[in-house]
């Protein structure tokens, strides 16, 4: 299918407030380790750094960030925190390994009014699911068709409006783009 992604930047623009849905990179097989402690693997340590130089190049750097406290969430968000830097604000949930769709709203309402752009690192099918519900009506019928298929590991959705993200609700964001790690190459 292939992303424009000068497209999705120049979109982005229009928006006051962006919000950002990340899963985790590549994580090791079940077995063996409780799923709370699965690691990333090598290739998902690099998918994660390709993710957050191409968010970055987006411009699109998180000013806050709400991670699930699993050790693969928290450590596709530490690759990236080394190209994002210490300026987000950086919070752990427990909740988003395992409070379903209702922590992700939960996390939007406690986000500060003065960020622009919010970002949420989790799980599948929370993420994907999520997103169908933060997706408005008008939405582009072929980026809820890929949500529809869940994300595949290290993938984003984009979300932009113009409401503070503690207003956000049911349909609320523009999604603006699926972005597989592919498409960051």
């Amino acid at each position: 299918m292939g992303i424009k992604l000068s497209k999705v930047a120049k979109a982005a623009k229009k928006y006051k407030h962006i919000l950002i849905i990340m899963r985790h990179a590549k994580a090791e097989p079940f077995g063996g380790k409780d799923d709370l402690e699965r690691e990333l693997t090598e290739k998902g340590l690099k998918q994660a750094k390709t993710v957050g130089k191409g968010i970055e190049a987006l411009g699109l750097k998180p000013d806050q960030i709400s991670c699930s406290a699993a050790t693969r969430t928290r450590q596709t968000l530490d690759k990236m925190l080394k190209i994002f830097g210490d300026d987000p604000i950086v919070d752990y949930r427990i909740n988003l390994y395992d409070g379903g769709v209702q922590a992700v709203f939960d996390e939007l309402a406690h986000v500060k009014p003065k960020q622009r752009v919010f970002m949420i690192v989790g799980h599948e099918p929370t993420v994907s699911i999520a997103s169908q519900w933060i997706a408005s009506a008008d939405s582009d019928a072929e980026r809820l068709d890929l949500l529809n298929l869940g994300l595949s590991p290290a993938s984003i959705v984009i979300f932009g409006s113009d409401k503070p993200f503690d207003e956000w609700q049911v349909h609320s964001g523009e999604l603006l783009a699926v972005i597989n790690v592919k498409d960051f190459d």
